[in-house]
C-alpha cells in the first residue's frame, strides 16, 4: 500500500513528525532501526541554553538573534513560540506532562549536579525556577545502597555549590536487596520494573519517613514511573514530605517513558512503526524521491507521496564520517562539513567541536540538498540537520520537536 509519508528515524523528531501527520488523517509509515537517543534524556526539553557560553535567559527572545543557518532561522523567529506551544501540547496529549515555558527558561539538575537551563521538565522531576531564590534549603538525598547509575558525591557537592544544605542517606529494602544478586541488576530500568508494586512502594516510604529527619524536600534518583507518573504519586502519598527525583546516567527511565508513550500514540493514531528496520537506498526521478529500499524489506520498496529524514547524527549513523569526509549515508544528499578534516575537532575537548554544526543541507523548508538542488517530497528534521551545536548551544531536542512541526506542516500544505 502506499502511503503519505514514510519518516525514517523512530526518535523524538520522527515519533513528533509521525503524530502530527497522522492526526490530519495522513498514512505514515515510520522506518526505526531501535532504541533512540531518547534514552539519553533525562526528562528534560531544552529549547536553547546557550550562546556563545553564555546561558540564556529568554530563549524566544535570543532566538531571534541566531544566524540563517540555524534550524531554527529556517522555519522562522516569529514561527518559533506557536511552535513549541505546539510542541508541549503534542507531549501532553501522548502522556507526557512536563512544566515550563518558551519564554523564560527554568534550570533542571544533571546526574553530577549541575544546574542547566530547560524549556520543559517532567512534573516530578527537581526544577529550579530561578537560581536565587531555591524551591527548598534542606535537602535530603536517599541514595540507594548498590545503585550504580546515581553518581551521589558529585551530585549532592553539585548541589551544595547551588546553595543547597545537602544531607545523604543510603537506604534499601529487601526488593532492592534481592536484585543485588548480580551488579547488572542495579541500574536504573532494572529498578524500575522491580519497585511497582504498592508493598514495594510502601517499604520505600517507610525508609524516607524513618530517615528525612528536619529536611523540606526529598530527592530520589528516576526510578520510578516505567509507563507513566503513578508509581511516583503513590510513593508521594505515602511520604509525609515533598518529594522530586534526579536524573540518572543513561539509559534512562525518563526517555524510555517518553519514547515508549510517543510511540503508543502514533500507533493509537493509526500510524505504522517498523521496529528493527532502516533504509539504505532510495529511488529518484530528478528532484524526487520514488521510494526507499531498507534493509529487511529488500526488493519491497517504500512508497510514497512525502519522506522525512529523522535518523540523527553521527551517534545514530545518521551522518558518517571516513578518513576523507562526512557524508550522509542513505541518499548521498549534501552536506555542510568541513573539507580539511583537521577542522573537523579541537584538541581541547571542553571547546566547541565543529563536527557538532554538521549536518545535512537544507533548503529554508527544510528539503533536503542533493547535488545542490532541492529534492522536493524529501525533508530533514531532528539532530540530521546542520547549523547548530546541540552539547553547546542545548537547543537539541528543541530543534527535534520543533523541525519536525514545521515539517509536518509544510508537507500538508503542499511545500
Amino acid at each position: 500500500m502506499r502511503m503519505d509519508t514514510v519518516i525514517m528515524g523512530g526518535g523524538l523528531s520522527g515519533l513528533t513528525c509521525g503524530i502530527a501527520l497522522a492526526k490530519r488523517g495522513q498514512r505514515v509509515t515510520i522506518v526505526a532501526s531501535g532504541q533512540s537517543t531518547l534514552l539519553f534524556n533525562g526528562g528534560s526539553m531544552e529549547l536553547l541554553g546557550h550562546i556563545e557560553g553564555k546561558a540564556v535567559t529568554a530563549p524566544l527572545e535570543a532566538i531571534g538573534t541566531l544566524p540563517q543557518s540555524h534550524p531554527y532561522s529556517k522555519i522562522g523567529a516569529d514561527n518559533i513560540a506557536a511552535l513549541a506551544d505546539e510542541a508541549k501540547q503534542l507531549l501532553a496529549d501522548a502522556g507526557i506532562d512536563m512544566e515550563g515555558s518558551a519564554a523564560v527558561n527554568h534550570w533542571r539538575i544533571t546526574p553530577m549536579g549541575v544546574a542547566k537551563p530547560a524549556w520543559l521538565t517532567l512534573n516530578e522531576n527537581m526544577r529550579i525556577d530561578s537560581l536565587g531564590k531555591l524551591p527548598a534549603k534542606h535537602l535530603v538525598l536517599m541514595c540507594i545502597r548498590g545503585f550504580f547509575d546515581q553518581p551521589n558525591g558529585m551530585l549532592a557537592q553539585g548541589l551544595r555549590e547551588l546553595g543547597f544544605e545537602v544531607k545523604t542517606v543510603e537506604f534499601t529494602t529487601d526488593d532492592i536487596t534481592a536484585l543485588r544478586r548480580s551488579p547488572s541488576e542495579m541500574r536504573a530500568t532494572t529498578l524500575t520494573k522491580r519497585l511497582v508494586s504498592h508493598n514495594a512502594l510502601q517499604r520505600i516510604a517507610d525508609q524516607i519517613n524513618n530517615l528525612a529527619g528536619e529536611a523540606e524536600m526529598v530527592l530520589l534518583p528516576s526510578v520510578f514511573g516505567q509507563t507513566d507518573s503513578t508509581d511516583f504519586q503513590t510513593l508521594q502519598s505515602l511520604v509525609k514530605k515533598p518529594l522530586r527525583l534526579v536524573a540518572t546516567l543513561p539509559p534512562s527511565v525518563a526517555g524510555g517513558r517518553m519514547q515508549t508513550l510517543l510511540r503508543h500514540y502514533f500507533k493509537m493514531l493509526g500510524g505504522n512503526y517498523l521496529m528493527g528496520d532502516s533504509a539504505v537506498s532510495g529511488q529518484f526521478d530528478g528532484d524526487r524521491l520514488l521510494s526507499v529500499t531498507t534493509a529487511k524489506l529488500g526488493d519491497m520498496p517504500l512508497r510514497a507521496n512525502n519522506y522525512v529524514l529523522a535518523t540523527g547524527s553521527f551517534i545514530s549513523r545518521g551522518l558518517v564520517a571516513d578518513y576523507e569526509r562526512v557524508y550522509e549515508p542513505v541518499f548521498d544528499l549534501d552536506v555542510d562539513a568541513d573539507g580539511d578534516r583537521e577542522q573537523w575537532t579541537r584538541f581541547d575537548v571542553l571547546e566547541p567541536q565543529a563536527y557538532s554544526r554538521y549536518g545535512v543541507a537544507t533548503d529554508g523548508d527544510l528539503r533536503c540538498m542533493k547535488q545542490g538542488k532541492p529534492i522536493q517530497n524529501l525533508h530533514a528534521i531532528g539532530s540530521v540537520l546542520s547549523g547548530h551545536d546541540a552539547i553547546k548551544m542545548g537547543d537539541g531536542t528543541g530543534v527535534s520537536l520543533l523541525t519536525a512541526l514545521a515539517a509536518a506542516k509544510n508537507i500538508l500544505s503542499g511545500k
